[in-house]
């Protein structure tokens, strides 16, 4: 395999990689959950007199398209929180999203929660001007400081409309893409990465799970893949090698993640009946995935996962008398009957973030520092005696 292979997916590059029992979706995506929708936007500028090299994004998702009046029942799981994600304290007073998840970098929270409320406001508001409704936007970050202009913010409200009015179902751009633009994991470049799996259900019907990963966290020596000490194995060759140019950009990186390890932002989707308890154990089964691929959650790391489900539309927004309860029919799965679904969160974090590294692409950023592209070729090298 040469220097030169072209970027892919892990199941590309690894195809006899045990990758769990269940199947994927059709697209292996976020997306292939029904009704889910996904745009990604990434910014890049050079640098000149008023800021530094610029490689940031957005990334927008919609629960569903009819998110202001129909909620989703969600849940929510900090591993460590030296992270942000808005519209959380909310989430876990209700167990109820209704607005989009938008992830982008730590600096540009502010812009995405206004460019949320630039998009709904005309929109939703009464004829006469009047806003008579409640949400609270859910926005998500991770710092790109080393290879993005931070400072410079560069996302604006605008970036957020434009990506809610352009979400398709189609299967997530994974890489240096949107709000995982300029971002590292494992001291290789990371980004955004996703997959999916099917669980059966009785009688022949089946729910799926997807997840989407904002992968900027973790160190080399730590990574591993489908168990292989991958990461270990590269740093005692390239201590080998003595390769100064790349010793001076890892101890650049190492300098910086030792200060602030980053973070990982997990989201995840299913059309599987779960009320806000059930999605709170789901997204807890995230850690699984993100331990065996290496992460440990060092602090100050923001490691934040939200889970919902799209099997019941709850309504919001709408009229109701508010001292009269009233019931509302849902339909929830037996808890000794979701095995399935944790072995699926587990199996499918895992290979959204080996699809952030395998897709990431070399880059350059502040103070002319790189972050290489994990080498796959010697990934596949490496893996040989493991598969």
């Amino acid at each position: 395999m040469s220097a030169t292979t072209p970027r892919c997916r892990i199941r590309e590059l690894l195809p006899t990689l045990y990758l769990g029992r269940f199947p994927t979706g059709p697209k292996n995506s976020l997306t292939d959950v029904g009704g889910v929708l996904v745009h990604v936007q990434s910014i890049h500028e050079a640098p000149n007199e008023s800021h530094g090299p610029v490689n940031t994004g957005v990334t927008t998702i919609l629960p569903r398209r009819e998110f202001f009046g129909k909620a989703c029942y969600a849940g929510i799981f900090r591993l460590n929180g030296s992270g942000e994600l808005t519209g959380s304290h909310w989430i876990e007073e209700t167990g109820l999203l209704h607005s989009p998840i938008i992830l982008t970098n730590s600096f540009s929270v502010g812009a995405a929660y206004q460019g949320i409320y630039e998009y709904c406001i005309p929109r939703h508001k009464a004829p006469g001007g009047e806003i008579d409704w409640f949400m609270l936007p859910v926005v998500g970050e991770t710092f790109d400081g080393f290879l993005n202009d931070i400072g410079a913010l560069k996302v604006t409200p605008a970036h957020i409309v434009h990506g809610m009015e352009n979400v398709s179902d189609a299967p997530v751009p994974e890489g240096n893409t949107g709000g995982g633009t300029g971002m590292i994991c494992h001291w290789f470049k990371g980004g955004t990465g996703s997959s999916s799996r099917v669980v059966p259900g009785p009688n022949g019907t089946s729910y799926t799970v997807g997840v989407l990963v904002q992968a900027n966290y973790g160190r080399m020596q730590d990574l591993r893949i489908g168990g292989a000490p991958v990461g270990r194995l590269y740093v005692e060759e390239q201590e080998k090698k003595a390769d100064k140019e790349r010793a001076e950009d890892v101890a650049a990186i190492q300098a910086h993640k030792d200060k602030k390890d980053g973070s990982i932002i997990i989201i995840l989707a299913t059309d599987a009946p779960l009320h806000p308890l059930q999605l709170q154990r789901l997204a807890k089964r995230c850690t699984m995935g993100l331990a065996r691929v290496g992460g440990n959650a060092h602090n100050p790391s923001g490691d934040i996962f939200l889970a919902f489900s799209t099997a019941n539309e709850i309504p919001v927004q709408h009229e109701v008398d508010r001292w009269e309860p009233t019931p509302l029919n849902v339909q929830v799965l037996d808890d000794h009957s979701i095995n399935g679904l944790f072995e699926a969160t587990a199996d499918a974090t895992e290979e959204a973030i080996y699809n952030a590294l395998c897709m990431g692409e070399t880059m350059t950023g502040v103070r002319g520092k790189t972050v290489e592209a994990l080498p796959l070729e010697k990934v596949k090298e490496y893996m040989q005696k493991y598969l």
